[in-house]
Order: structure tokens, then sequence, then C-alpha cells
């Protein structure tokens, strides 16, 4: 075989191992994704997750009058990185309490749990959100 007709295969073969490599790049449309607007399952605040560099930030656009040691414009800063579609692990640091921790994320369609541990994930605490339309 010539190394003409070598090409298209040898084309085929570095993407395909460049796909394999990154498997985590992109996921399928219908997908779960963590971006977006979501209510806190307890009704005291909304965020939008988004990109932030090569991070997530959760924003607080909306924190209900009352809720102590919370205000619209926190933001929580998400150093994880999905397992698979659905789920997302690593750290976040919350600044307005100075406190990193390990961070968990599992996302459906319309809901999301997320699940904060310090003290080498002695103490955790869970949080269900719902996602809100118009995302």
């Amino acid at each position: 075989m010539t190394l003409r007709r070598q090409m298209p295969r040898l084309g085929a073969f570095v993407a395909a191992s460049l796909v394999s490599m990154f498997p985590t790049a992109s996921f399928a449309a219908n997908d779960p994704s963590p971006f977006g607007l979501w209510a806190r399952g307890d009704g005291k605040a909304k965020v939008r997750v988004e990109r932030c560099g090569a991070d997530l930030c959760a924003t607080n656009t909306w924190v209900r009058e009352g809720t102590k040691g919370e205000k619209a414009g926190d933001v929580l800063v998400m150093s994880v990185k999905p397992d698979d579609p659905a789920h997302w692990s690593g750290t976040a640091f919350d600044r307005q309490r100075d406190m990193t921790y390990r961070m968990t994320l599992n996302v459906g369609e319309t809901s999301m749990t997320t699940e904060g541990c310090v003290l080498a994930g002695i103490v955790c605490k869970e949080m269900d959100w719902t996602r809100i339309a118009g995302n």
C-alpha cells in the first residue's frame, strides 16, 4: 500500500487516538449538566453554575431575606471534574467562609445533589437542587 493510500487511515487513527485521550471533553447533548440555574432544596437560595476558567463557579443569584451567612453574589469555586456525565468530584473553595471542601455533584436532567465534606470527610453536608426553567 502506498503512503498516499495510508494517509486517510493515519488521519482517522490520529483523530480516534485524540478523542480517546480526552473522554471527558464533551458529552452527548442529552447528558445531564451541572451548568445553569438551580434552586436549593431548602428554598433559601438560587445559584447559577457556569465555567470560570478551568473551574466551575456557583454564584448566588438570589438569597432569601434573613438567611444568615449568605448573600447574592457570593461565589463557590469548584475544582471538579466529571467522573462520568452525571457524577463530578473534586474540591470547592468557599471564599466567604475561607474553607475548602471535598465536593461531589450528582447531576440529573432536573435535579442535582451536592455534598461538601471537611475534616477528612468526617463532617459532610448534602444539599438537593432543582433545575430552574429557562437555563
